[in-house]
């Protein structure tokens, strides 16, 4: 286990564990289980499944998350991030298409803790995060004004454009007691943390809008109010084991999606945690929330759910009402298997708008249209890949949207590292500031004659394809022929196969014309790609000089030497 860098907290979450730690532990608990309930309806309804999938992913993923995380109080479960993804595999594979696919990206999952790159998920650009948050938003916005206006419309086009035009022409259509419902609750949800902290608005809304739909379809007469019960058979039977059918072709089909499924999951568990860490103190095991996830996507398939992730929402809750470790977690999905095995026919009378107006203010929240309206005054580079990807998951796919911004982020920054790297050429006098490889004291600066026949060129940054084939371009443009060449690598991080072509070449064409290459302050990490890749040897251990002023002086000791 250790080995693969696996230790749940819950395993230290338990010495010196105090009655009244458990206390809070189970109140906690029981509070967030109430809060998780409405969400994972909504969550499991908008997503094209029963609501009865959304518990039982609620409680397999939440008990598997908490007991074998790496976070001590996160809350696992359905969120809306996989709304959309959901869907799109839903509609063009089958249910069975999206329990292969959630398989399969409990798999990714698992491989990436295994692998460590728990910490390299966090290096995943912010405007990505951004825009496809912002963008899952809008589209999660657009699924609900359906049911939210009561228009009773079916069959609509899955593409972003032509379904506004649908709706945009079905309003003359709207049913207002639907639309009061779900402005009713959003209306709730939105005051009921004015008047206590203790409920849930979503839960309070739920309670209400029930009641208050029961009245008006029984004492009011009042048709077209649709509830749960309308279109789904509410059942509170554990479902049975669930094999999916697995085959190559459609694995190959899948692997994009839950490639997707994959990168989402580990992007929202790890920030979920991370901002509990900053709440509660502590440090998360980032490469083991991976692999609790993945071992979560794994099983839950197997039940009928949906993919499972952290969500930061619940987890907070969970903190705020004095969680401390993981048996508040594990107690949120007992409490939600004791609704789900007592309770399940109750959820038949809620109305279909309420649960709009529920996921109307969850898309609001998600959108961050604060950090968007801040980012738009940041790099124009920042903005373009926010802009991409928002569009791309609106519009197209959220895999594609991914990918593409991904790449488009990887592009923007080569050439950020690109442009911010010099390649400066000195033939007569060389401006040496101080620094540890010169030998200096910090704050000095002079400027050195260089010996006639001698040119300098310093690389400053990483010496990758993007700089070698410009210093190669800058070197050949050189019309005079020195007698030496030093290459001043004191400010080069590291070299990739392209540098090391390159300077390969370069230092069979000087020795071909008489000119001998000179390295200065080369790094060790650099030092060690030289010799790996024989290098070294090609140009010899006497012109690798550590420092600027021993590079010199080999130079004029070479030139002394065939002057003779």
């Amino acid at each position: 286990m250790q080995r693969l860098n696996f230790r749940p907290m819950l395993i230290d979450s338990l010495k010196g564990y105090t009655r009244q730690g458990l206390t809070r532990d189970l109140l906690a608990g029981l509070i967030v289980g109430i809060v998780a309930l409405p969400m994972a309806i909504a969550f499991a309804i908008a997503s094209g499944v029963s609501p009865e999938v959304g518990l039982v992913t609620a409680v397999l993923g939440g008990l598997i998350v908490s007991a074998l995380g790496g976070s001590s109080v996160q809350i696992g479960g359905p969120t809306g991030a996989f709304i959309i993804i959901v869907l799109g595999i839903i509609g063009e594979y089958g249910q069975g298409g999206l329990l292969i696919a959630t398989l399969m990206a409990g798999i990714l999952l698992l491989l990436m803790g295994a692998l460590k790159l728990g910490s390299l998920i966090k290096f995943i650009p912010y405007p990505i995060i951004l825009g496809f948050t912002a963008g899952i938003a809008v589209t999660i916005f657009t699924t609900q004004v359906n049911d939210l206006l009561g228009l009773g419309l079916t069959g609509l086009p899955k593409e972003f454009v032509p379904k506004w035009g649908v709706l945009l022409s079905s309003l003359g259509s709207v049913h207002l007691p639907t639309l009061a419902i779900g402005l009713g609750s959003i209306l709730l949800i939105q005051l009921t943390p004015r008047l206590t902290k203790v409920v849930p608005g979503s839960l309070v809304a739920i309670i209400v809008m029930t009641i208050v739909c029961y009245l008006l379809k029984e004492y009011a007469g009042v048709t077209g109010l649709d509830t749960i019960g309308d279109r789904y058979t509410i059942s509170s039977k554990i479902p049975d084991l669930v094999v999916p059918e697995l085959s190559w072709a459609t694995m190959q089909h899948l692997i994009g999606p839950a490639f997707t499924i994959a990168l989402l999951g580990a992007i929202e568990s790890l920030l979920s945690a991370s901002v509990a860490d900053g709440v509660i103190g502590e440090r998360h095991r980032s490469n083991t929330e991976l692999m609790a996830q993945g071992v979560a996507n794994i099983i839950v398939p197997f039940f009928g759910g949906i993919p499972v992730t952290g969500a930061i929402a619940r987890t907070m809750t969970n903190i705020n009402n004095g969680a401390r470790t993981p048996i508040a977690g594990i107690t949120h999905a007992l409490v939600l298997l004791l609704i789900f095995l007592f309770l399940m026919p109750l959820m038949a009378y809620i109305p279909m708008a309420c649960l709009s107006g529920v996921l109307v203010v969850i898309s609001y929240n998600m959108s961050g249209w604060r950090s968007v309206r801040a980012s738009l005054r940041g790099p124009k580079s920042d903005i373009a890949v926010l802009a991409v990807t928002f569009f791309l998951t609106v519009l197209f796919d959220l895999t594609i949207a991914i990918e593409l911004g991904l790449l488009l982020s990887m592009l923007l920054f080569m050439r950020r590292i690109i442009e911010s790297t010099r390649i400066v050429v000195s033939r007569d006098k060389l401006h040496v500031h101080s620094s540890e490889d010169d030998g200096q004291l910090a704050g000095r600066e002079e400027a050195l004659d260089l010996p006639k026949g001698v040119e300098v060129y310093e690389i400053e940054g990483p010496f990758f394809f993007g700089i070698a084939n410009r210093f190669e371009e800058i070197v050949l443009a050189t019309k005079a022929r020195p007698k030496v060449r030093i290459l001043r690598m004191r400010q080069v991080p590291f070299m990739d196969s392209t540098a090391v072509r390159n300077l390969r070449i370069l230092i069979e064409t000087s020795q071909a014309e008489g000119i001998q290459l000179v390295l200065s302050g080369v790094r060790p990490s650099v030092h060690e790609t030289l010799r790996a890749t024989g290098i070294a040897d090609l140009i010899g251990d006497t012109y690798i000089c550590p420092n600027i002023h021993e590079a010199l002086t080999t130079a004029s000791q070479y030139i002394a030497q065939i002057s003779e």
